[in-house]
């Protein structure tokens, strides 16, 4: 019998027209499901990927990362070639690789990165319009950035975790916050060890808040101190968020 090799992907996609990364009884159109069937169709077996962050509806990501398990002959590298042939254009293996066994990219020292963007502009402009929060009213980025700082470091995120989340912990480590604007828009990156349900979104929509002056930076400490979800701003939609970067920080074990 042919032994088991564990591949690793790394998956890029635009999210906009999928429920989600992962499965769903209610529809097959999920990151997941659509590189199931790839992988089937391309090796023959029934395969269920694992992947290493689990997107919204509506979300892009530039580096998730997904792993399988294959008795193909495929060698781990050449995944991203004949796989690419048969995905749909709106999603991507930009690497594969064989890796250890035992790897799990869910149960190691992780680093990820979200940048969540605010088109920043009078009107909308519809070719940005699955890539961008349009936002109308002018942003004070710098005292988005200031209200960003409160949150850095290890803190319960209960306030800004979305009320149906089934984490066991609310804890969680924010490396880096920073705020910047380019052009016309306003860039949210955030970096972290993990990140709750809707985590980045809450954050997004509750600096738009400081930067449009409804709320004082300050009273961030506040939110992250009430551990309610009320006391944070509103969830901002999921088209301006993109994962854009899966750190594993005690590297990937090969074979």
């Amino acid at each position: 019998m042919t032994k088991k090799r564990r591949i690793m992907l790394t998956v890029s996609y635009d999210g906009t027209n999928y429920s989600g990364w992962a499965l769903q009884n209610s529809t097959p159109n999920t990151v997941e499901g659509v590189l199931n069937r790839a992988i089937h169709g391309l090796t023959g077996e029934e395969v269920a990927v694992i992947g290493a962050s689990r997107t919204d509806a509506g979300v892009h990501a530039y580096g998730n990362v997904a792993v399988f398990d294959t008795c193909s002959t495929i060698p781990g590298d050449r995944f991203s070639f004949a796989l690419n042939h048969i995905l749909p254009e709106d999603v991507r293996i930009v690497e594969s690789m064989e890796v250890a066994p035992e790897f799990h990219p869910r149960h190691c020292d992780t680093e990820k990165t979200y940048e969540y963007r605010v088109l920043n502009t009078k009107m909308p402009v519809p070719v940005r319009r699955f890539y961008t929060y349009h936002f109308s009213i002018p942003l004070d980025e710098e005292k988005m950035q200031e209200a960003a700082k409160y949150l850095v470091g290890e803190h319960d995120f209960t306030s800004f975790c979305n009320v149906e989340s089934q984490a066991l912990s609310h804890v969680r480590t924010i490396k880096d916050i920073t705020v910047k604007r380019h052009g016309d828009e306003v860039i949210i990156s955030v970096t972290g060890n993990g990140f709750l349900y809707n985590m980045v979104r809450i954050i997004a929509g509750t600096l738009i808040l400081v930067g449009r002056g409804k709320k004082e930076p300050s009273e961030v400490r506040n939110m992250l101190e009430s551990k309610d979800r009320k006391a944070a701003g509103p969830t901002a939609p999921p088209e301006g968020l993109s994962l854009i970067k899966y750190k594993f920080l005690d590297g990937v074990p090969t074979v």
